[in-house]
C-alpha cells in the first residue's frame, strides 16, 4: 500500500533530531543468517506499525518477533491506511512473524528505553537498556521477560545495572554478553560484562574491561559473538581492553578457558572526525561464515583517508599491530548506525544519501550512488549492490534482523520500500533464497 507524499520536515527539527541521534547507542548485531540471495526491495504487507518514537531492537522466539524501542502505541497492518486495531504498549511489544498479529498477551511495561534484546530459551527473552522498572518491579538496566505473559523470569536474578544503562546483548550458549556505559553489573564490571544466561549471575572469569574513553563515560556501544563461538566483537568509546591498545574497536577471544584480548588491532578509528563525534563507531555484526565482520560509522566528512560515515569490513582471524580494512565505501558525510551481513549482501542503514561516495562533501561526488537511508554492499567488492529500496531518512535505521525468511528493519520513520511502514518493515527473502 504506497504512501501519500510526506511534507518535508523543517531543517532546524532535522538538526536536532540528528545531533540527538549521534549520543545514543547502536543495536545489537543484527545477525548471522545466511542468505543466498538478496533480499526483495518490496516489504511485506502485514508487518505492524509502532506510532510513535523508535525502534531499536529486534529479537526472534520461536514464531513471534519482539520489538524494542521507546515508543507508546503499536497498530496492526490493515488494508487502509490508518485503521487496523491499536495498542498500549510500552517500549516493547511481540507479533506474529507470519501474519503480523499483535502478541495479545505480550505486554510488559518497562518504564525507559528498550536498547537491545537477545534471545533466550524456553519462550524467554532478554531485554536491556534505560529502564528502571518493569511492571512495577525494580529490574534496572536488564531484564528477562516470558513470551507467554511478559513477566519478569523469577529465577533471572541479576542484581542490577548501575551508572548507566546497557547498550548492546549477545547470547552464546550459557552466556549472555552485555555492553553499555554502566559502572557496574551484579557489583563489579564496567561496559562490558558476561553473565550466567539462566540466572544472570555475573561471570567472573570474564575479566576485560574497556577504559579510557574518548569523551564522559566508557560505553560499548555494539557487540557480536562469531559463529565458531570464538570471538567477541566490540566497539564503543574507549581506547583500551585491559590497558591494551584498541583505539574504539577490539575482538577477545573467548574459544578458550579464559577470555583475553585478541591480537587483533587497527589504528583506523584512532583518529578524529568532527569534534562533535569524538566516538564515532556504531553498528557491528560478523558474516555468517564468522571469518570477517562489518563495522558502520558515524562521525561527519573526514576525508578518504579517514572512516568517517562509512562501512568497513574486516578479517577476523588477521593478526597485526594495525590492521587495514579489505574494504570501506563511504557515504560522503552522512551517518550509518546499523549493519547486517548475510553473506550475499552487507546491509547498512542510517540516514546517508549515498553509497560509494569517497570524495563527496554532503554531495554526490564521482561515482557514486543513490541510496537514501538504506542499502546493500557487495561482500567482496565493498561496492553498493543494484538494491535500493529507500526509506524516508529521518534519524536513521536502528535495527536490523536477518532471519531465515529475510530482514527486519527498525527505524523512525513511516515510509519504506516507498510504502508507508511505520517504524517496522520486512523485506522477505524471494523463493530459493
Amino acid at each position: 500500500m504506497l504512501h501519500p507524499r510526506l511534507p518535508l520536515v523543517a531543517a532546524s527539527a532535522v538538526l536536532i533530531a540528528l545531533a540527538w541521534a549521534s549520543a545514543v547507542p547502536a543495536p545489537a548485531a543484527g545477525g548471522t543468517v545466511p542468505h543466498r540471495r538478496v533480499v526483495s526491495a518490496d516489504p511485506a504487507d502485514h508487518t505492524p506499525h509502532v506510532l510513535d518514537g523508535i525502534v531499536n531492537a529486534f529479537a526472534i522466539v520461536g514464531d513471534r518477533v519482539v520489538v524494542g524501542g521507546s515508543f507508546t502505541e503499536v497498530q496492526e497492518a490493515s488494508t487502509r491506511q490508518g485503521e487496523g486495531e491499536r495498542f498500549d504498549r510500552r517500549n516493547v511489544f511481540a507479533f506474529d512473524l507470519a501474519t503480523g498479529r499483535v502478541d495479545r498477551g505480550f505486554a510488559p511495561d518497562l518504564d525507559g528505553t528498550v536498547w537491545a534484546l537477545a534471545p533466550g530459551d524456553g519462550g524467554t527473552v532478554y531485554a536491556g537498556g534505560s529502564f528502571g522498572w518493569v511492571d512495577a518491579e525494580p529490574r534496572p538496566g536488564l531484564t528477562r521477560l516470558r513470551l507467554a505473559d511478559g513477566a519478569p523470569v523469577p529465577g533471572f536474578a541479576v542484581a542490577g545495572v548501575s551508572g548507566g544503562s546497557v547498550f548492546a546483548l549477545a547470547r552464546r550458549g550459557s552466556h549472555l554478553y552485555v555492553g553499555g556505559d554502566f559502572t557496574a553489573v551484579g557489583g563489579s564490571r564496567t561496559a562490558l560484562a558476561r553473565l550466567d544466561a539462566a540466572n544472570g549471575g555475573v561471570d567472573p572469569s570474564f575479566k576485560v574491561t574497556p577504559s579510557h574513553p574518548r569523551e564522559g563515560a566508557t560505553k560499548v556501544y555494539a557487540l557480536a559473538v562469531n559463529r565458531q563461538g570464538d570471538r567477541l566483537a566490540v566497539d564503543g568509546s574507549f581506547t583500551r581492553l585491559n590497558g591494551l591498545s584498541r583505539p574504539q574497536l577490539g575482538l577477545v577471544d573467548i574459544g578458550g578457558a579464559t577470555a583475553r584480548v585478541a591480537k587483533w588491532r587497527t589504528n583506523a578509528y584512532a583518529a578524529e572526525c568532527r569534534p562533535v563525534f569524538p566516538s564515532y563507531v556504531r553498528g557491528l555484526d560478523f558474516s555468517p561464515d564468522g571469518k570477517y565482520f562489518v563495522v558502520v560509522t558515524t562521525g561527519g566528512i573526514g576525508g578518504a583517508t579517514k572512516l568517517c560515515d562509512t562501512a568497513a569490513r574486516w578479517e577476523t582471524y588477521k593478526e597485526s599491530a594495525n590492521l587495514s580494512p579489505t574494504w570501506v565505501n563511504y557515504t560522503g558525510g552522512d551517518s550509518l548506525y546499523s549493519v547486517a551481513v548475510t553473506g550475499s549482501a552487507v546491509y547498512v542503514g542510517g540516514h546517508q544519501r549515498w553509497l560509494n561516495n569517497p570524495k563527496g562533501a554532503n554531495s554526490a561526488g564521482p561515482g557514486a550512488v543513490a541510496r537514501t537511508g538504506i542499502g546493500a554492499i557487495h561482500p567482496v567488492t565493498g561496492k553498493a549492490l543494484p538494491w535500493n529500496p529507500t526509506r524516508e531518512r529521518g534519524i536513521g535505521v536502528k535495527a536490523f534482523l536477518a532471519y531465515p525468511g529475510g530482514l527486519l528493519v527498525g527505524s523512525d520513520t513511516v515510509t519504506l520500500g516507498r510504502e508507508y511502514h511505520a517504524r517496522v518493515g520486512l523485506f522477505p527473502l524471494p523463493s530459493g533464497g
